[in-house]
């Protein structure tokens, strides 16, 4: 029985997960669920899994969600705050971590997972945009096992050797092939995108996924982000990740070898796949998804992709080759940006903007700690948070 911890519990990947797990009572228990302030959708989660914690962001959630589960006789102890996040994520009590808060604030839980020695599901890309060589040490000295669970990166890791050990040259690996769907914008004529609404930038045509993650995909800054988590997972070189867009989201990603072979893993766009894999690797189980009908797929289209169009891609790479903390500046960036855009404060193709503004200002710096990430977290998103009010006078 694997004892688990769902950092998330309330977002896409976290209801996902439960899913999941619901369908194997006999392998998994809850140990404990987390979200920040959607009380009520933990308290149901509760009421279903009889988790031993539940951890949510304040004071006055955990009143609220204590009181629903005192109302139908629910034993789970409820705490609040980041500390008690990185206590459940380390607890002796739990086996694996399900890392699905979204943003800078699953980082400092989900590196508390991996310096515990935790079976580390990775859905967090900010545990490995912010703090890359940070968490990649803590998983080596702890013996923690990292599992990726983005769609992209299950799939990369499906299509290596197992026991693959970050050497692509050693497992004769050539390229790693990310594949994207262009979001919903792939066709729209670029000097159209500066109309375009939050509501039409959360319309993914194949997933369904949180507001922040939509307009990640919109950007492809979602795809910028996987690039840098690529490039830790699997330690292959900046110039040996590609990006190829694929709208159809049905290869979800390649790895190309140096005897001409190319490795894909497929099936329908849903995320129950990759977190049954993540959970039970490495045996399978079943996970829900109706499986791949290759006869009814009538085409599958690739394409290179248009730095004009998606400048958030080329700002993703080009952070990942300054290194030291350029990629927690422009995660940061982008988090503000996304924030205004979402919030109606700037436009949509303002977004990059800010992001290359607040880049170019913030300097980067080597990266020794947490505590110093976080600093440039705070100081790049200061500088973010003034560069929209500039945008928004305008």
């Amino acid at each position: 029985m694997q004892r688990l911890t769902v950092l998330g519990a309330t977002g896409s990947i976290g209801v996902s997960t439960l899913d999941v797990v619901a369908r194997h009572p006999d392998r998994y228990r809850i140990y404990a669920l987390t979200a920040h302030s959607r009380v009520e959708a933990l308290a149901a989660q509760c009421v279903q899994f009889r988790p031993r914690l539940a951890v949510v962001g304040s004071a006055e959630a955990a009143q609220q969600l204590s009181r629903l589960l005192r109302a139908q006789d629910i034993p789970t102890e409820v705490v609040y705050g980041p500390q008690a996040l990185c206590q459940v994520a380390s607890s002796a009590e739990c086996d694996a971590v399900m890392a699905a808060i979204v943003g800078a604030a699953g980082l400092a839980p989900t590196l508390a997972a991996a310096r515990a020695g935790k079976k580390v599901l990775l859905a967090n890309k900010e545990a490995l945009v912010m703090s890359g060589q940070l968490f990649i040490d803590a998983i080596a000295a702890s013996g923690a096992v990292l599992l990726p669970v983005d769609s992209e990166h299950s799939a990369i890791f499906q299509c290596l050797p197992q026991h693959y050990q970050r050497a692509p040259g050693a497992a004769g690996v050539a390229k790693i092939l990310l594949t994207a769907s262009g979001g919903p914008f792939l066709t729209r004529a670029v000097e159209l995108l500066d109309t375009v609404t939050p509501d039409e930038a959360c319309a993914h045509p194949n997933w369904v996924m949180g507001r922040k993650i939509s307009v990640d995909s919109a950007t492809m800054m979602n795809k910028g982000l996987e690039v840098i988590e690529a490039y830790w997972l699997f330690g292959a070189a900046v110039a040996d990740i590609e990006v190829v867009i694929h709208p159809q989201s049905v290869i979800h990603s390649m790895v190309s070898y140096v005897d001409g072979s190319v490795l894909a893993q497929l099936g329908n766009p849903d995320m129950r796949t990759p977190i049954a894999h993540a959970l039970a690797y490495p045996e399978r189980i079943a996970s829900g998804v109706a499986p791949l009908d290759l006869t009814a797929i009538a085409d599958l289209q690739f394409e290179r992709p248009d730095f004009q169009r998606f400048p958030c891609l080329a700002l993703a790479f080009q952070a990942l080759k300054i290194g030291a903390s350029a990629p927690a500046v422009l995660n940061a960036a982008n988090e503000v940006a996304v924030q205004a855009f979402l919030n109606r404060q700037i436009g949509f193709r303002a977004i990059d903007k800010v992001i290359a503004d607040v880049m170019e200002q913030v300097a980067p710096v080597a990266v020794r700690d947490i505590e110093q990430l976080l600093e440039q977290d705070a100081l790049a998103r200061r500088v973010a948070v003034a560069r929209v009010a500039q945008r928004g006078e305008g």
